[in-house]
């Protein structure tokens, strides 16, 4: 999902960064806000695991490739989706500058669709399925629409670009990550979000993550 230099025009790759730099900025507003000494190892671990598990890569055709993103685990771990741009936007730097995958000029592009896209579908549908359905259900529902939809807004963007014929973009972009949020993405996001909700809940900021039993009654002491 990684977008190279040349598959997008200068001029729309520049309307890429006007559009994601307001939203980097304020994951460091959120970053400077929220953590602390003891979430900064937290978040860079999962910078960590997510730069690897993007290194997964399966290959679609037309130039470009499939893989897992991470940002919605990040954006319910931390109670935000700002979380979620902010390691997509540190990762996405690294793997740009230091390992060129993906461009520079279309930084802003993958910025978008892995960190805000991802992040924020992910984020919202995780919080709204969980008023009804369990954590893991929540959690694989988020983290599978998030990478989707990011897969969807990337073909269209290829598509804008003259890159990527609009019908076989979709087709491949769509049917590919379809496919790794249910084996990938979306298991994964479920499996450790569960996890972290049984052995430490404290971790998780989100309120409907720990949602009281109201089939127990209240015990006071």
């Amino acid at each position: 999902m990684h977008i190279p230099d040349s598959f997008i025009p200068l001029d729309q790759a520049i309307i890429y960064w006007v559009i994601a730099l307001p939203f980097i900025i304020m994951s460091m507003k959120w970053a400077k806000k929220e953590l602390d000494e003891m979430k900064i190892p937290i978040l860079a671990a999962l910078a960590a695991g997510i730069f690897a598990i993007q290194a997964m890569n399966i290959p679609i055709g037309m130039g470009t490739s499939g893989h897992m993103v991470g940002a919605v685990l990040v954006a319910i771990i931390f109670g935000s989706p700002w979380a979620g741009v902010l390691v997509l936007t540190l990762v996405l730097l690294v793997q740009g500058f230091a390992f060129a995958d993906g461009g520079i000029t279309t930084m802003g592009a993958n910025i978008l669709n892995m960190g805000v896209v991802s992040g924020f579908v992910g984020y919202y549908t995780y919080s709204f399925l969980r008023r009804n359905l369990s954590t893991n259900i929540a959690a694989f529902g988020g983290a599978w629409l998030g990478l989707f939809i990011s897969a969807i807004v990337c073909a269209i963007e290829m598509w804008l670009a003259g890159t990527f014929p609009l019908r076989a973009g979709l087709i491949a972009m769509g049917t590919y990550h379809l496919i790794i949020g249910f084996i990938g993405e979306g298991l994964l996001t479920s499996i450790a979000i569960t996890a972290i909700a049984k052995s430490r809940p404290d971790l998780l900021e989100d309120s409907f993550t720990t949602r009281p039993d109201k089939s127990k009654k209240e015990v006071h002491a």
